[in-house]
Formats: C-alpha cells, structure tokens, sequence
C-alpha cells in the first residue's frame, strides 16, 4: 500500500510548472512510544497549561504568543498578525536561485523530503528541472510553508526523483571556527598514517542500512514482551570496567589493532 501524500502543490521554474507530491524521506512511524502514567493508579497523566501567577487553568481561546521584554513583560502578538508575515502561497514551490551542490555543508540539512511529479502530465516539465540540475552539478534553493513555518529549501536531483531538504537558518547553525581553531595544525607522522589506513582498510565494508539499526528498540521489545508473560522485573546489573590495558603509545596502539583485525 502507497503511503498517503503527505503534501500536494507546484514545482515551478520561471514559466515552466509541474504539479508535484511530498513525502518525508524518513519516518518514526516503526518507533515505540510510551504513554505517562501515574505509577500509583495506573491512570494516563494529562499536560494543562496554567497562570504561573494564578495557578489556574488556562483556556485554548486565551492563550496566545508574547514575546518576553525584560522581567515578566511581554509583547503580545495574535496568531493573524504572525500568519501575516508568512508566504502568500504554500502551495508552490518557485525556485529562486541556484547554488554549486557541493558548497552547501551537511550542517545546514534539516529533514529530507521525496518529491515526484503527481500526474503523468507534469512527468516531461519534471524531468527537465531534475536533469537539468544534475547536469550542471547545481541545486535549486526556494522557500515553503512547513511545518507551520516557513522554512528555506534546497532541491537535489536524485535518480528519478527530488529531494527537497529543509535548511535550518542561519542563526541555527554555529560557526565552526569557534571550536576548530584551537586545534593544532601539525600533520601526523607518515608512519603512522600508513597503519591508520590499513587499519581503515580491513575495517572498510559495503553500505547497508542495518549498520544503523536501533538496538534500543529491539532490546524494549523483548522487555515489553516478557511483561505481557507476567515476568517481574530483573534487578539492575551493576556496569562491568573496562577491560585491558591503557595503551598510550599511538603506534602501539595501531599495531594491536591490526593484528586482532587479522
């Protein structure tokens, strides 16, 4: 079964435009999730905002955004005056500029997103965008409406499709010069960047998406089945120390590796 689509509007480029569908690239939907409980009834605890002066009971219709301005003051703002200054559209996805694909740093991705043309008449106007990217090594940057912000994005040419990444914004992201600088800029000894690579090497294997399984989850699984048996809980063992020895020596260090790698 086709998962439901999860946004419906247009690719457009200067006059060519394509109706297009969104899904997120990613999903939780296999994650469990736990409710909170009160552990001496049993009964299911309910969030309420409250007056942090009156201790009372806060009501949907009264509750709006204020931005703090010193000590216990605030400019309060109506949820029509923040919508006013969003995007007029939310359902067109105009392309403003293109940037290299390679100048863009991983840091700058947010969440990924398929996009595929949503009817065989937009497929012709769709592929020339996606191609026409991947040819010139470019990606498209534009802005949308997401997740009840609007957000900036950048599509990238992928197989057939496009990947729409939202970007974080710029105050988001931390330079990192403040943390890099202090690191010294010597080269390590050729010696041992020789070992490093064929330690690299014997370690190096295919990509496979079960390098990234959750143990966690499959580890609570077995918990909440026991339960369901009526087993009690095991006592919590102790952490064991690490075993072996602190070996300082970096070339040492290497050596040992690469012979329990063989």
């Amino acid at each position: 079964m086709a998962p439901r689509t999860f946004w419906k509007g247009y690719l457009k480029l200067s006059l060519v435009t394509c109706p297009v569908a969104m899904m997120p690239a990613t999903s939780e939907a296999g994650k469990l999730r736990f409710h909170t409980l009160n552990g001496k009834t049993g009964n299911r605890v309910m969030s309420q905002y409250v007056d942090a002066v009156t201790g009372k009971p806060v009501a949907e219709e009264d509750e709006i955004k204020g931005y703090p301005q010193g000590e216990d003051a605030h400019v309060m703002l109506e949820d029509d005056e923040i919508a006013a200054v969003a995007l007029d559209s939310t359902r067109t996805i105009d392309i403003d500029m293109f940037v290299e694909a390679d100048t863009i740093g991983w840091v700058w991705l947010d969440q990924p997103h398929y996009l595929m043309p949503s009817d065989k008449m937009g497929e012709e106007a769709f592929a020339v965008i996606r191609d026409a990217m991947a040819g010139t090594g470019t990606v498209g940057i534009s802005r949308l409406v997401m997740y009840r912000r609007e957000r900036a994005v950048m599509l990238a040419p992928r197989g057939k499709g496009i990947v729409l990444w939202t970007l974080r914004y710029g105050d988001e992201v931390r330079d990192d010069d403040a943390y890099f600088d202090a690191i010294e800029a010597e080269k390590p000894a050729a010696r041992l960047m020789t070992l490093m690579r064929k330690l690299i090497a014997e370690r190096t294997e295919d990509w496979a998406p079960e390098m990234v399984d959750d143990p966690v989850q499959e580890r609570l699984r077995d918990i909440i089945a026991t339960r369901k048996k009526g087993a009690k809980r095991k006592a919590k063992a102790k952490p064991k120390a690490p075993e072996g020895d602190n070996v300082i020596d970096i070339m040492e260090a290497l050596r040992r590796s690469l012979a329990a790698e063989k």
